[in-house]
């Protein structure tokens, strides 16, 4: 899967005024890509970014600027007792103190908000792909529900086609009452079913809808070849794929990050000196004299002790995740990998073997049935055969797709072999 980032919704206005100019007529069919477009556009869960991003931009300026300086006043020797009741000794000193960091604190506090941001970037991009995923596997849904639906209609017009069959055969006394009632309850279930298939085609056509914002589903079919497979890659090389994919990119920035939250404890350990100056009026003599003060607190190195040990076990802790998630994506892709395969295999033994010589016998059956040399039971059993290997056909190249999608999520590219 390829990340694609359009511009200020640039996709979703395009879909939207395809589907209005076709508002009169039928609505437009979605395809993959459009329906890709409009979810990065608009996805409600991608939106907050921007405004993480902005808000991480405020912290590295924040992180960018020096320590402010301060202005004090102090005045002494005022509403004591004796000489001192009044103001007549009193003394007012005016001070500027500045503190001067040392040990680069303000460079590595720079470094660890630009880490940040990196961080917040690449886990952007891992949204993105997450959502690109579920519109795949919500599109694929789509089309699985579309095909199911029609099976579900066919399956309809043939318990429509026995029941005139069977009342036919009842009338010319070559079946009992009892085979049309049956025939009837058959078509009634089958009714059912076919509407039960539509509503879910209308819920999972809404739940796709729903990752761009719409709380309705605008557009008409989805455009998809379901029973199109795909021809995945050798395992090794979709292996090989795995450092390229944002999670673990994720794991790098992430590192980068620490490194830079432990450069910053570590120059904690170095204390900032305080540089002040100012000027004392003393009242009684009206003169005045300069003040020139440096401060420097004590123990900066055993304070800042805890905060680099909590920096490196972070860091420490961030090596240890990303070599468990390793094993874990390695395990799940070579699970997702055999899945595919036994799916493409059943696809493709349904559909050119199985299908085909399933289809022959029903029509065999139902012309054996008109000349009464099979049974009412044979007849509504090969249609049952058949309605099953076809709702086995679409559930096989539907778990291909997802299988498909799966490994694309996890590799981060296309899965077929170029």
């Amino acid at each position: 899967m390829k990340m694609i980032r359009p511009g200020a919704h640039g996709a979703w206005l395009l879909l939207m005024a395809a589907m209005l100019t076709c508002a009169q007529a039928a609505p437009a069919p979605l395809t993959l890509r459009q329906a890709i477009q409009a979810a990065l556009a608009a996805n409600p869960d991608l939106a907050g970014f921007a405004y993480e991003l902005r808000a991480q931009d405020a912290r590295t300026d924040a992180a960018d600027l020096r320590p402010a300086p301060t202005l004090s006043a102090d005045v002494e020797n005022i509403l004591g007792s004796g000489d001192h009741r009044h103001l007549n000794d009193a003394e007012a000193t005016f001070t500027l103190s500045q503190v001067v960091e040392l040990g680069g604190k303000r460079a590595a506090r720079v470094g660890a908000a630009r880490a940040g941001r990196a961080l917040i970037t690449v886990t952007e991009q891992a949204a993105q792909l997450d959502v690109l995923a579920d519109v795949t596997r919500r599109f694929i849904h789509v089309a699985a529900d579309q095909e199911q639906f029609a099976l579900t209609r066919k399956a309809t017009a043939l318990a429509r086609e026995t029941v005139q069959m069977v009342n036919l055969r009842v009338q010319a006394a070559k079946a009992p009452q009892a085979e049309l009632r049956r025939a009837r309850i058959t078509l009634a279930r089958a009714e059912v079913e076919q509407e039960h298939a539509e509503h879910e085609l209308r819920t999972s056509r809404r739940r796709l809808a729903a990752l761009w914002g719409d709380g309705e589903a605008r557009f008409g079919r989805v455009a998809a070849d379901l029973y199109r497979l795909p021809r995945p890659a050798p395992f090794e090389d979709l292996l090989a794929r795995l450092d390229r994919n944002p999670d673990f990119v994720r794991f790098a920035s992430e590192a980068r990050l620490r490194d830079a939250e432990l450069r910053l404890a570590e120059a904690r350990r170095r204390a900032d000196i305080t540089v002040s100056g100012g000027l004392r009026h003393l009242e009684a003599t009206g003169d005045q004299a300069l003040v020139v003060g440096v401060s420097l607190p004590l123990g900066a190195g055993r304070r800042a002790a805890p905060a680099i040990a909590e920096a490196s076990a972070l860091h420490a802790l961030t090596d240890a995740q990303r070599r468990a998630a390793e094993v874990r994506a390695r395990t799940q892709l070579y699970a997702l990998y055999q899945e595919l395969g036994h799916a493409i295999t059943e696809t493709r033994l349904l559909q050119d073997r199985v299908l085909p010589e399933m289809t022959a016998a029903l029509d065999e059956t139902r012309d054996a049935y008109q000349r009464g040399r099979y049974s009412y039971l044979e007849w509504v059993e090969a249609q049952r055969e058949f309605i099953a290997i076809r709702r086995s056909l679409i559930e096989a190249a539907q778990n291909a797709q997802v299988f498909q999608a799966e490994i694309e999520r996890l590799t981060g590219e296309p899965v077929a072999a170029q």
